[in-house]
């Protein structure tokens, strides 16, 4: 009975805040090569996201698809060691989260261009899920 239930309990999970990779986003506002920086910085999705993004700029779909699925399950993990369970909040406002948040309208682009129709949708859905805002600031419709 003396159970007090936090607010944030009734809306769901706390939105998630990833702390980001400083160094890769660095290096990659320096402009260096996102090969390089995802070599030197693994688990930076944002890297894998500049490879995904330059690879669908090049019409290279298949190319920008292992790219962005790589940065996307290196965002997973990230999100999973931060306290997401799966789903609730992951705001894009929040310029860490963008990196993952990238990967997967990457991964929704290059889905849609090779014809898997099954990914583009649940790729659309995650976004959704994460942030309402997110689809439109990514530039997904």
């Amino acid at each position: 009975m003396g159970h007090m239930t936090r607010m944030g309990d009734l809306l769901g999970p706390e939105p998630v805040l990833l702390p980001g990779d400083p160094a890769a986003e660095s290096e990659l506002e320096a402009e260096e090569n996102p090969a390089i920086v995802a070599a030197a910085h693994p688990s930076a999705s944002v890297a894998w996201a500049a490879l995904a993004e330059d690879a669908l700029a090049d019409d290279k779909a298949v190319t920008a698809y292992a790219y962005a699925r790589t940065g996307y399950h290196r965002g997973l993990d990230q999100l999973r060691r931060n306290g997401w369970k799966g789903f609730g909040p992951v705001p894009v406002a929040h310029a860490p989260n963008r990196g993952f948040l990238r990967c997967v309208a990457a991964l929704a682009r290059a889905a849609d261009s090779i014809g898997e129709l099954d990914e583009y949708q649940r790729c659309l859905d995650l976004l959704d899920d994460c942030d309402p805002a997110a689809r439109s600031a990514l530039g997904l419709s």
